[in-house]
């Protein structure tokens, strides 16, 4: 590893910009997650339309990551990030002004696109401008955990401004994304313009690929309240779109991606453990959401207070994290994070009209400690001897299944919610909360089946791991060599 040259002021401008770029994609989430309800009652929205409000968003940004990568490689990461920070400022705006469900959802789902293309070209603009080392690995510490204080600040700011008016969270970032505008156009320095000669982008494989992800996700949600036909031939065209994704690929000769990549039995586990984390996790939260505001009758703040501990991850992920993988493992401390997770939902499965917020506490600071836990080992076992050429299509995917994993985790609770709630009464919603509550238990427990799997192979990371070294080295803590 090269010393470190330490970054001077021109660096730290750039780092400054990529960083209020994922700290306004965290805020953004974050303050819609605790507006839901009071966006329900004035649209007059019913759940399976509000749980589109969200899953909008992450199906745009999940289904476009791949391409989003691809076009920064091939565009220009500085004329993408800016040209699609851009998107993001105009239809986030827009979606303040929505008076119909519909419009909102539109807005969202641009919006998570933005997203998609704005993100990789920022981070791969840290990766390319920064030096292999100390350097780069401070920056990308001090941008990840500038992420998770978004999402931690999103959640009491979108309490405040909801207070004011639910319009409000999505003006907000109007505002912080034209300063963020701004500095890019000053910091941000031009890129020679790439070589595209015969170079394209696999426009097909993109539209496919997103039009299954949508199918599959609708055809989930509509499980609780569409005919069975109509479920199953939206699920079924959700699976023609994947096959015929799949034979694009192997037919193209710039593939989207590049299938022999699932050879790699880690990079699959962790994907495949970090879809059912991320749907778990993204249900949880909209049910509790639900349950303290409209059957506890608790006001956003209050909510956005009480789901604030679970941003303990914003501390543990640098500091805590990496000692316990050097000390285990990956493997091992991503099947602790996501067992964690299984008990904190098993926890709040025996949830009650009057919980107090100490019956609650439990299960919200160990989801923050399971979070902290899984998501950065699954990130480097997920690129972890991938060949540099890939690894913009091993971060994708990553990016990706945790997205789609979103999606559906919001569509699989709201339906099975749904269909479990006999009336409009108090008692109805509470046993419809809690039979919902099942699935986010339900997909942690198979999170963690799958992890299991990872303790059997030394390919996944173990504690002397470079892995492990590196996590170790971001931390300053003392390797052997």
């Amino acid at each position: 590893m090269r010393a470190s040259s330490g970054l001077d002021a021109r660096k730290w401008g750039i780092l400054l910009v990529l960083c209020g770029a994922i700290f306004l994609e965290g805020i953004d989430v974050a303050m819609l997650n605790v507006a839901l309800p009071s966006i329900r009652a004035d649209l007059g929205l019913s759940t399976g339309e509000l749980q589109w409000v969200m899953s909008a968003y992450v199906l745009g940004y999940g289904g476009f990551m791949l391409l989003g990568g691809r076009a920064a490689d091939l565009f220009g990461r500085r004329r993408m990030f800016v040209f699609w920070l851009t998107v993001f400022l105009l239809f986030s705006g827009l979606g303040g002004f929505a008076t119909e469900g519909w419009m909102l959802i539109v807005a969202r789902f641009v919006t998570g696109v933005a997203a998609a293309f704005m993100t990789p070209a920022g981070l791969s603009i840290i990766t390319t401008g920064f030096a292999e080392g100390p350097d780069r690995n401070k920056a990308l510490l001090i941008y990840s955990g500038t992420a998770a204080g978004g999402f931690t600040i999103g959640l009491v700011a979108g309490g405040l401004l909801t207070a004011i008016g639910w319009r409000w969270v999505f003006f907000a970032p109007v505002v912080l994304s034209f300063v963020v505008l701004v500095a890019a156009l000053v910091f941000v320095p031009r890129s020679a313009r790439p070589e595209r000669l015969g170079r394209r982008l696999d426009g097909a494989g993109a539209l496919t690929v997103t039009a299954a992800l949508v199918l599959i996700v609708l055809g989930v949600e509509r499980a609780a309240h569409a005919g069975a036909a109509s479920s199953v031939g939206t699920l079924a065209a959700g699976l023609a779109f994947l096959v015929a994704f799949v034979l694009i690929e192997r037919r193209s000769p710039e593939p989207l991606v590049r299938l022999g990549i699932f050879r790699n039995g880690p990079l699959v586990r962790a994907n495949v453990s970090a879809m059912l984390f991320a749907a778990g996790f993204f249900g949880f939260q909209f049910l509790v959401v639900l349950y303290l505001q409209e059957l506890r009758g608790w006001t956003t703040l209050q909510t956005s207070l009480a789901m604030l501990v679970i941003g303990i991850d914003a501390v543990l992920s640098p500091t805590l994290t990496p000692r316990l993988v050097l000390r285990f493992g990956n493997a091992k401390v991503i099947f602790g994070g996501l067992a964690l997770a299984a008990l904190s939902y098993g926890l709040f499965l025996p949830l009650g009209a009057d919980w107090s917020y100490g019956a609650m506490f439990p299960s919200l600071i160990i989801l923050g400690l399971a979070f902290s836990m899984a998501y950065g080992p699954l990130t480097i076992v997920a690129t972890e001897g991938v060949a540099d050429e890939e690894q913009g299509l091993a971060g994708g995917l990553l990016y990706t299944a945790f997205q789609f994993g979103a999606a559906v985790g919001l569509s699989a609770v709201t339906a099975v919610s749904v269909a479990a709630t006999r009336g409009d009464t108090p008692a109805a919603l509470l046993d419809g909360y809690r039979t919902g509550l099942l699935v986010p238990f339900a997909t942690a427990v198979l999170a963690a089946a799958v992890g299991a799997f990872g303790l059997r192979s030394r390919k996944d990371g173990g504690p002397t791991s470079d892995a492990g070294n590196a996590a170790a080295e971001r931390a300053d803590i003392p390797v052997a060599h």
